[in-house]
């Protein structure tokens, strides 16, 4: 933890809440967490940072991010050396920061090592909250086995996903998950785009595993994310509890009704769709482009129903290797469907409370841990300015230090 005291001076505020800036005030950071705000401070011996009339927002949060997958070929990476994989994961993390988000919620195969490099500073990156492997049930999304493998008694288990079949098997997978420090769990319940084997239409996992991973969660006062594209997959997840549903591109009035009624969060990731639709002939597979077709066209739709329907919207990008260089691209896209302050909710304090940390992180308040960007135009009017991450952010603010910007 930094112990260095860092004043913020003469900055407008969005404080990750409210629709309106604050008149200029002054932000004290102490043992990395906000000490105080208020006009004129004094910290004596603190390093100042002089805003001269900027704006300071909470740090973005990404809460459906991959560092352990640098290749858009997921069964190549997920038997990538492990050694090998931590450097691409090293420049995944950096690269994320500098773009402003200062918080990560990995989707799936992170680990309780790379966490442990974060906080102890052997990584410059963000703030890294990990589910481990991925569950699948055999035949599902993160069934990375190659077909026609010869049966053996093992299930499959990579780097980035683990297949578990049966209750107890489901049950014993979350448990050792949450033992090795695991915030939360990650359930593939649909199909996917990238995967071989399964239909994205196809529903995953019996209604009784997915009912056992929520209890076990439930008692470690962690939760479920769940990998979910189609609505019946997506209304399941409302039913049996599950915290978040990721994707959701083919969410529909009704289901997003029901969403809104469990209290269930949405996570959708636009940029990876938007990523792959950019990518030239024959860089991905046939199979690939024919669900691209399936998805593409409806999730800016399912987007809109779920606004519509109240439903508590986060954000996510689920961009794979060179991709992830497109991440903040994904403030352009939901800027379409949705107002700038429901985008920057979206990617700061609703981000935030779905992960269990409202009050900590996605906000500028007394108290709540440092993580502040300084920008040098109003993302309240535009919030499209967040696309140019470069050109925008003067100051990145992590952990209470400055990792970019020393005006």
């Amino acid at each position: 933890m930094s112990t260095q005291r860092l004043l913020l001076t003469d900055l407008h505020i969005f404080d990750g809440h409210a629709s309106n800036l604050t008149d200029a005030q002054d932000i004290l950071i102490e043992a990395g967490r906000i000490r105080e705000i208020g006009a004129n401070l004094r910290a004596e011996g603190a390093r100042v940072l002089k805003g001269t009339g900027r704006f300071a927002i909470p740090g973005l949060i990404d809460a459906h991010f991959h560092a352990n997958a640098p290749l858009l070929d997921i069964e190549m990476a997920d038997r990538m050396p492990h050694s090998l994989l931590a450097q691409h994961a090293r420049l995944s993390l950096q690269g994320a920061l500098q773009r402003g988000f200062t918080t990560l919620r990995d989707a799936g195969g992170a680990d309780r090592g790379l966490a442990m490099a974060l906080e102890a500073g052997l990584i410059p990156g963000p703030r890294l909250f990990f589910a481990g492997k991925a569950l699948s049930q055999t035949g599902g999304h993160g069934d990375l086995a190659p077909l026609g493998a010869p049966a053996c008694a093992c299930a499959y288990s990579g780097t980035l996903t683990e297949v578990v079949d049966g209750v107890d098997a489901v049950r014993l997978a979350v448990r050792k998950a949450l033992r090795d420090g695991a915030s939360q769990i990650k359930l593939m319940v649909s199909g996917g785009v990238l995967s071989e084997s399964d239909p994205i239409w196809s529903n995953q996992f019996s209604d009784e595993e997915i009912a056992a991973a929520v209890a076990e969660t439930g008692a470690r006062r962690a939760y479920v994310m769940a990998h979910a594209h189609g609505a019946d997959a997506a209304a399941r997840c409302a039913r049996l509890g599950v915290r978040s549903v990721e994707h959701g591109t083919l969410i529909d009035a009704p289901t997003a009704v029901e969403l809104a009624a469990a209290g269930t969060y949405v996570v959708p990731t636009l940029g990876i769709i938007d990523a792959l639709r950019s990518l030239p002939v024959g860089a991905v597979q046939s199979r690939v482009l024919d669900k691209l077709a399936l998805v593409g066209d409806q999730a800016r739709a399912a987007v809109a129903a779920c606004r519509d329907a109240g439903v508590r919207l986060g954000l996510g990008t689920d961009l794979l290797g060179e991709l992830q260089t497109r991440q903040s691209r994904e403030f352009l896209m939901r800027a379409e469907i949705q107002p700038a302050l429901d985008v920057l909710k979206s990617a700061t304090s609703i981000n935030a409370e779905m992960m269990m940390m409202e009050g900590e992180l996605g906000e500028v308040s007394v108290g709540a841990l440092a993580d502040i960007l300084v920008l040098n135009r109003n993302p309240l009017e535009n919030v499209r300015v967040l696309a140019d991450p470069d050109a925008t952010i003067d100051a990145i603010i992590c952990r209470g230090q400055i990792v970019k910007g020393d005006q």
